[in-house]
């Protein structure tokens, strides 16, 4: 199983933000200390430009603000992965569905849902191999909503194992064309998996998905 949350690299993150944050403190500190002993100890006739001073001052007080900022930035990331990953973890066996065209067949039956837009009277499977080529075709019954293939082909084969295989859904009304549907594949969560950020789910189907885009049942 894939981990969601890195630990070890939010805490040398995090801990490097605090070590640059006290190394920051300490500079600015000495900063003030030498300003203050500057002006006590300056010719009262030739004074110092103040100017200099003010406009270091104030770089000094923007950097320390950045500083804190970053500072608090990996601590809300760190918090923001945590609670992701514990939500995330929730998903583990579960049931869910999604959309897509594409399923593969991996030897069990490939479960899906479909509900009929309004006003159809026929709806009309087709699953297609990777070249195009229709394998099997059959009418959805308009009482039912979860449908699953075996994959038997029309002419007595059986589907490969590990292929991909398209689902598509043609719906008509009376005799008329109305459109193509994308059904919603069913399946179980078997693992997390993170990339570039994004949570997705793996499931038994073969397929991975993004957390945001699944249902769950």
């Amino acid at each position: 199983m894939t981990t969601v949350t890195n630990n070890v690299g939010t805490i040398a993150q995090t801990g490097g933000s605090n070590a640059t944050a006290n190394q920051f403190g300490s500079e600015y500190n000495s900063f003030i200390k030498l300003l203050t002993a500057q002006v006590r100890n300056q010719d009262p006739l030739s004074p110092m430009d103040s100017t200099q001073f003010v406009q270091q001052l104030a770089t000094f007080s923007s950097l320390e603000q950045l500083v804190n900022s970053n500072t608090a930035l990996s601590s809300i990331a760190s918090m923001i992965g945590d609670l992701n990953g514990l939500m995330a973890s929730q998903w583990l066996g579960q049931d869910v569905s999604f959309a897509s065209s594409w399923m593969p067949y991996n030897g069990s039956d490939a479960t899906f849902s479909y509900e009929a837009p309004a006003g159809t009277t026929k709806s009309t499977l087709t699953v297609k191999d990777a070249d195009g080529n229709a394998v099997w075709t059959e009418t959805l019954d308009p009482e039912e909503t979860v449908f699953s293939w075996n994959g038997e082909f029309s002419n007595g084969d059986t589907a490969s194992k590990d292929k991909l295989y398209e689902f598509v859904i043609d719906y008509y009304e009376g005799n008329t064309f109305k459109g193509t549907a994308v059904p919603n594949v069913i399946t179980t969560v078997t693992d997390i998996i993170s990339e570039g950020g994004t949570l997705r789910l793996g499931t038994a189907s073969g397929l991975t998905v993004d957390l945001a885009q699944a249902r769950r049942l």
